[in-house]
């Protein structure tokens, strides 16, 4: 078999419970329920962070956050624009990986992993680069109450313009963020059209369903869910768009798509989590439990279900054997080679013996999660997970020997990657990468009149939303 081409579709704080497949009854979703059906979906699909920047570190790298000393930002849970840490040079990610073998690699959408030269995508892999290199709300315009929860530094002035980067430049001032989705669908088809003749990498990163929403119209009519459900009809719309230029292009059996999020829902607005307890920003089953679905015809059995526990950490290793190279091997990776479970071999089963919950900016270790259970190590709770979806009944007290075996691997976790509640820094970290006298991007107060006028621009792009 040719090596296979790679699309990532990954969302932004989309809920366990946002999509038809996943259970959704208010938000449409024909394309992503009919990609389910005609791949395989992963019920036990977990990130290794609750919050943006670090589970982003874990899906590139492979390996937990704090591996790589990006379980958070600077002074905030997750980067700010300036921020002097980001995803550090020498680390190896998955379009890294790619490329030796290659591809041509392409990222699209929020990156949200350092926003200073040597952070960029340009920098770890990526061919070209079309996106927003933060969260979508930090943006000029944004309203002085919504800010009081960020750092000092960064609530006491106006926020600068947003950036929409092409490459490792600025290409626009605070784009219209109503027409980004059909944006980056446009760059993601041309770049699949140019490269249709060689294996290529996609790294679709949406800003949906990111706060605040900026809903299409042409969805907005239609949705019954309000914003949040035009949103995420409008992924569903854009993915539709990718598979159907697959097909067109004669590349569809050859090509692995995975749709994803990046964490939890803020259960928000019409965000959904359900049946999962928690939300973003949390280690319950809500903020690290996502939605996934892989679909590859020319290997991936139509109608597949997986109930094994998965990760994003296991994609870098699992391409890596699909591009015909190796993982790195001169570094400790934390995901796994889960082909077996994609192409739906007979018992198949995970590869983690336990999965470890950090939680955000506390740098501590709160869960963990071997077989069906799952221990709460501040809160002393434990849940059986396969009877137990939503961590309702707790049975630490009639467990003792569960709780004994999962507190015991939290402490060879703790040594390995450290600990700020027990004081252990960790033993198997590396450097999150650092820079002196990081800049913003973008400065009001040193642009120039004609600068400023690129906040007036074009929003007209070719792809229809009706296809």
């Amino acid at each position: 078999m040719d090596k296979p081409n790679i699309i990532i579709i990954f969302c932004d704080d989309l809920g366990y419970g946002d999509i038809g497949c996943f259970g959704s009854e208010v938000n449409r979703t024909p394309v992503l329920d009919r990609m389910a059906e005609e791949g395989i979906r992963f019920t036990d699909f977990y990130v290794p962070s609750p919050v943006c920047s670090p589970s982003r570190a874990g899906l590139m790298t492979g390996c937990y956050p704090k591996r790589v000393g990006l379980d958070s930002g600077y002074d905030f849970s997750v980067l700010l624009p300036a921020d002097p840490i980001g995803l550090h040079p020498d680390e190896i990610t998955i379009a890294d990986v790619l490329k030796s073998a290659g591809y041509a690699t392409k990222m699209l959408g929020k990156w949200h992993l350092g926003d200073q030269s040597g952070f960029l995508p340009t920098d770890h892999g990526f061919d070209s680069y079309f996106g927003l290199p933060y969260s979508n709300d930090h943006y000029a315009g944004r309203p002085a109450e919504k800010r009081t929860h960020l750092p000092e530094r960064f609530s006491q002035h106006r926020f600068n313009p947003m950036p929409l980067m092409r490459d490792d430049q600025v290409a626009e001032l605070e784009p219209d963020q109503t027409f980004l989705t059909k944006r980056y669908t446009e760059e993601a088809v041309s770049f699949i059209r140019e490269n249709k003749d060689q294996p290529f990498f996609v790294y679709f990163a949406h800003l949906y369903v990111h706060t605040p929403l900026f809903p299409p119209k042409e969805f907005l009519d239609k949705a019954e869910n309000g914003p949040y459900g035009a949103e995420v009809e409008c992924i569903d719309w854009s993915a539709g768009v990718i598979l159907d230029t697959l097909k067109e292009l004669g590349i569809d059996d050859n090509t692995l798509v995975i749709f994803t999020s990046d964490n939890g829902s803020t259960a928000r607005m019409g965000g959904s989590n359900a049946p999962l307890r928690g939300t973003k920003a949390t280690t319950w089953e809500g903020g690290m439990r996502e939605p996934c679905i892989m679909r590859w015809p020319a290997a991936i059995p139509a109608g597949g279900v997986s109930h094994e526990v998965v990760s994003s950490m296991d994609f870098l290793p699992t391409m890596a054997k699909l591009a015909g190279v190796d993982a790195p091997d001169d570094r400790v990776i934390d995901g796994h080679d889960i082909r077996p479970l994609m192409f739906g071999e007979d018992n198949a089963r995970s590869p983690y013996d336990a999965f470890f919950y950090y939680g955000t900016r506390n740098h501590e270790l709160q869960a963990v999660r071997s077989g069906k259970w799952k221990l709460h190590l501040i809160a002393n709770e434990l849940y059986d997970l396969e009877s137990d979806i939503g961590e309702q009944h707790d049975v630490f007290a009639r467990r003792p020997d569960v709780v004994i075996r999962l507190a015991a691997l939290a402490d060879a976790c703790r040594y390995d990657l450290g600990d700020a509640c027990t004081g252990i820094e960790g033993a198997n970290t590396r450097p999150v990468g650092r820079v002196d006298n990081p800049r913003p991007l973008t400065n009001l107060d040193e642009m120039s009149t004609n600068v400023r006028a690129l906040y007036d621009i074009d929003d007209t792009v070719g792809i229809d939303y009706a296809r």
